[in-house]
C-alpha cells in the first residue's frame, strides 16, 4: 500500500487519530480485502490533551445490554493478543493487561436491577458471580458491607491496561501498514453534493479528498458533524482522576464501583479513583483543570465509608480528561449516516471508547470493505436510532 505524504487523495479519511480512529486505521489497513489508501487527521499529534492518553484504560464485561457486552467480549480477546497482533518488525506490543475483575456493589434498592443485569450477562456467556453481603465481607475483609445487599464480581475478562500504550501500538502498526497521519486540524467538510462528502478542509488551507470520511473525533465529534449540518448529541464531559497512597493494607483489590458513584483501582502500591461530576458542575467545555473539591467533598468521605482503612490516605496527584458523552443513551454511535452514506460515525462512547476501540475498528473495517458487519454486529449502535428514539437502555455505573 502506497504511503506518499504528497498525495492528498484518500479512499478513507479518518478525522481523529486517538485510540478509536487508530484502531479503525489498523483494522482497515490489515484487511486483505481492502486495497485503498487511508489517511488520519489528528489535531494533537503528541496526544498531550487526548482523551486516549488521559484515560484510566479499563475494560469490563458487566454491561446490562447484549450489544455492549458483545463489544467487550470482542475487545478483551483482542487485547489478549495485542503482543502479536500489533507487533512491528518483530517487536511485540505490550499494554500490561491485568484481569483481576470488576466488583460492582449494590444497595438493597439496586439489588433487583443488578440481578437482572447478571441474567443478561450470563445469557451472553459472561462469568459473573453475585456475592451476598456476608460472603462479600469474608472475601474482601477490608470492605464495609453494612449497607450493601450484594456485589457483582467479574471472573477474569475485566481489569485495566496501558491505554496510551494501546493507542501508540495501534498507531505504529497502522503506519507500518501504509496509513498516513496528518498533524492538522479539520475546519470543514467538503461536499460533492447534498448527500456525499468528498473531503476535509484543514486550518492550513489544504484540502484532503476522500471517498469515505469517518468522524472519530471524540469530544470534538459534534463540531465535525455540525460542519455539514448534522446534529450529533455528543458533548465533552470532564472526568478527574486522583492518585493516592495509604498505609492501609488492601489485598486482592479488583476494580471497584461503589454505590456512591466513585470508582477505585490499585496501581502498584498506589490507588486511582474518580467520581462523575455533579451535573450542575460539569462545564461541558474542553478545559482540563482538575476539580479538587470532588476529592475533598465527595470521594474521600465515600472512600472512608466503604474502605475504613482509607480514613488515612494522602492524595499525591491528579489529572483531568474528557469523555465524549453521548447525551442520548450513553453508548457509542457507529455506522453510516442515513442520508450521507459515505460519512461514518465512530464516537459517543461515554467513557467506553478505550475498552471498545478494537471492536469498533474491526466492525467499521467490515462496513467499509464489505458493506456489512462480519466480525461483530454493531448495527445496534447506528446513528438513526437517535431520530427514531430507540435508545440502548444501558445503566451508567
Amino acid at each position: 500500500m502506497k504511503s506518499d505524504d504528497t498525495d492528498k487523495s484518500y479512499d478513507v479519511l479518518i478525522v481523529g487519530g486517538g485510540v478509536v480512529g487508530s484502531s479503525i486505521a489498523y483494522f482497515l489497513s490489515a484487511n486483505p480485502d481492502f486495497g485503498g489508501r487511508i489517511g488520519v487527521i489528528e489535531r494533537d499529534p503528541y496526544y498531550t490533551a487526548s482523551s486516549s492518553s488521559l484515560s484510566t484504560s479499563a475494560i469490563r464485561q458487566q454491561f446490562g445490554t447484549a450489544p455492549n457486552i458483545a463489544m467487550s467480549k470482542f475487545s478483551i480477546n483482542f487485547l489478549r493478543e495485542v503482543g502479536t497482533r500489533l507487533a512491528v518488525d518483530g517487536e511485540p506490543a505490550d499494554i500490561g493487561l491485568h484481569e483481576p475483575g470488576y466488583l460492582v456493589l449494590a444497595t438493597p434498592e439496586r439489588a433487583a436491577a443488578q440481578r437482572e443485569k447478571n441474567r443478561v450477562q450470563r445469557s451472553m456467556g459472561i462469568d459473573v458471580d453475585l456475592i451476598e453481603a456476608p460472603e462479600l465481607s469474608r472475601r474482601f475483609p477490608w470492605l464495609n458491607t453494612e449497607d450493601l445487599a450484594l456485589g457483582s464480581l467479574g471472573i477474569g475478562s475485566e481489569g485495566w491496561f496501558d491505554g496510551p500504550g494501546l493507542l501508540q501500538a495501534f498507531r505504529k502498526k497502522a503506519r507500518s501498514q501504509g496509513v498516513v497521519y496528518h498533524a492538522a486540524t479539520a475546519c470543514g467538510l467538503d461536499m460533492a453534493s447534498s448527500n456525499k462528502v468528498c473531503g476535509v478542509a484543514l486550518e492550513s488551507g489544504e484540502h484532503l479528498s476522500a471517498g469515505t470520511v469517518i468522524n472519530a473525533a471524540g469530544p470534538w465529534s459534534a463540531d465535525i458533524s455540525r460542519m455539514i449540518g448534522i446534529d450529533l448529541p455528543v458533548v465533552p464531559s470532564k472526568r478527574c482522576v486522583f492518585v493516592f497512597e495509604t498505609p492501609a493494607k488492601i489485598d486482592n483489590c479488583p476494580f471497584v464501583f461503589d454505590t456512591s458513584g466513585f470508582w477505585l483501582r490499585p496501581e502498584g502500591q498506589l490507588f486511582l479513583c474518580g467520581i462523575p461530576p455533579k451535573q450542575e458542575n460539569d462545564p461541558g467545555d474542553f478545559r482540563l483543570d482538575v476539580d479538587y473539591d470532588l476529592f475533598d467533598d465527595l470521594i474521600w468521605p465515600a472512600l472512608a465509608h466503604r474502605v475504613p482503612g482509607f480514613e488515612q490516605l494522602r492524595m499525591l496527584r491528579a489529572w483531568a480528561g474528557l469523555y465524549e458523552y453521548n447525551t442520548f443513551d450513553h453508548s457509542g454511535i457507529i455506522g453510516r449516516h442515513p442520508d450521507i452514506d459515505n460519512f461514518i460515525f465512530a464516537t459517543g462512547f461515554s467513557g467506553h471508547g478505550m475498552m471498545h476501540a478494537a471492536a469498533t475498528g474491526s466492525g467499521v473495517s467490515d462496513l467499509i470493505t464489505y458493506g456489512e458487519y462480519r466480525s461483530i454486529d454493531l448495527s445496534a449502535f447506528r446513528f438513526d436510532r437517535i431520530a427514531n428514539n430507540q435508545p440502548i437502555e444501558e445503566h451508567v455505573y
